[in-house]
């Protein structure tokens, strides 16, 4: 028997609308972020054919723009057959379903266009539910008349995940499934934790941010065995994944990936992706990789960092990590930047320069979190010696009789474990100069 192709839905016809509002939203910003809401659609499954723009001081309260932008915006949905209207801006749930009967087609906000490829991009099952809590969350206050014409569409954007499976379910039922949601990820958080807590000794590096930095390329340079999913899309990676990056001799770090921010991101998606996001929580410090070929990467820079203080991250270490220099054509583009930002570094992931000088500065990082130590044990005591070498860092041996005095360096981390361990046997002071 024949094997039946898997036909996929056609990809939609999409419009974009924008609402400048000088002079603080000025039109030439709109415009940038115009072509942002494109590539978004395009890794959604959709083909930008027009875009419009107006500007607006207030939002019609009714329909976002103008009514007379609302005529306007019909002729242009007939005469290019556009299947679905795409909003930089947030819409409430009346806003969209006036503009829904009005065009008589598929509108969606940037938040609904951000969930969906959320859920297209979700593999694991803890992705999975994280992805439906925030659907269902945006869902829920959308949920009168919703339905009727939910039941009209046959696949696109805006109909994967809970859409397709809760037609006919009552808010009674789509809060309890939130609340079982919820419950699960506290589930697996806890499971998680469970079966990272050996890790905690060793120290944490994260990297972070705007989606399609680079960070799995970086990833996957640094530690090859990673196997980190890395394409020119948008949020291609979701799911956090570590790996151990040797620096040196018995001093390594666990290096993670992490999703991706961007401009606007859902509150609902910062929230039920919370327990992902706790490896950057729980970092000893991170790497911001910045994509310096984007002509906003200043401003992408300032959405990680407002997104870092929005699930919490107080401490200041973080390593700016630009990355694309490659990209750059003109050679004093890149001079002046390294003048602006000198602590940071500046590589290509993709083409591997400057790898080993990001390498030491990571090294050096970790290096101020070590306290070297002095210890004399007997030459017998191969359980103390044997855990020194393989733990820390070794750095002096000198044999005094029938004892053997090591001189060595230890992480924070593991610093208490340490002295448990060695108990009475170290010398009077303990901890000498940190080098």
């Amino acid at each position: 028997m024949p094997n039946t192709p898997v036909t996929e839905h056609p990809r939609e016809r999409a419009i974009l609308v924008g609402l400048p509002s000088p002079p603080e939203i000025p039109r030439s910003l709109v415009e940038e972020y115009l072509v942002e809401l494109a590539f978004l659609a395009d890794t959604a499954g959709a083909d930008v054919v027009r875009t419009l723009i107006q500007e607006r001081k207030l939002r019609d309260p009714a329909y976002c723009i103008g009514r007379g932008k609302v005529d306007e915006l019909l002729e242009m949905t007939k005469e290019d057959q556009v299947d679905i209207v795409i909003f930089d801006d947030d819409l409430t749930p009346g806003q969209t379903r006036n503009l829904e009967r009005a065009l008589d087609c598929k509108v969606i906000d940037r938040t609904g266009l951000i969930l969906q490829i959320f859920a297209i991009r979700a593999k694991s099952h803890q992705a999975k539910m994280q992805v439906e809590l925030a659907q269902l969350e945006y869902l829920l206050p959308r949920l009168s008349g919703q339905w009727t014409h939910l039941s009209k569409q046959k696949g696109g954007i805006g109909t994967k995940g809970p859409g397709e499976t809760q037609i006919e379910t009552d808010r009674r039922l789509v809060r309890n499934r939130i609340a079982s949601l919820k419950q699960k990820l506290r589930d697996v958080s806890l499971q998680h934790d469970t079966q990272t807590g050996s890790r905690r000794s060793v120290p944490r590096v994260a990297l972070v941010g705007y989606t399609n930095a680079g960070k799995s390329t970086l990833m996957n340079q640094l530690c090859p065995d990673a196997g980190a999913y890395a394409e020119d899309r948008l949020f291609a990676t979701l799911d956090t994944r570590t790996r151990r990056l040797e620096l040196k001799i018995n001093k390594l770090v666990l290096l993670s990936d992490t999703v991706g921010f961007i401009r606007k991101l859902p509150h609902t998606l910062v929230e039920s992706f919370r327990s992902t996001l706790d490896e950057v929580l729980q970092a000893d410090f991170l790497l911001h990789v910045v994509d310096l070929s984007h002509p906003g990467f200043e401003e992408q820079m300032q959405v990680v960092q407002s997104t870092l203080r929005e699930i919490g991250v107080k401490h200041q270490h973080i390593i700016d990590v630009f990355n694309k220099i490659d990209a750059l054509a003109d050679p004093s583009v890149l001079r002046d930047l390294r003048a602006r930002y000198p602590d940071a570094v500046f590589i290509s992931a993709a083409r591997g320069i400057n790898l080993t000088a990001l390498r030491e500065c990571i090294a050096e990082h970790v290096g101020r979190d070590y306290s070297e130590r002095r210890i004399r044990v007997h030459v017998a005591d191969y359980k103390i010696i044997g855990y020194l070498y393989e733990h820390t860092e070794v750095t002096g041996r000198r044999c005094v009789d029938e004892e053997v005095e090591l001189t060595y360096r230890v992480h924070k981390n593991r610093l208490k474990h340490i002295d448990a361990l060695t108990g009475h046997s170290e010398e009077a002071g303990h901890a000498v100069a940190d080098s």
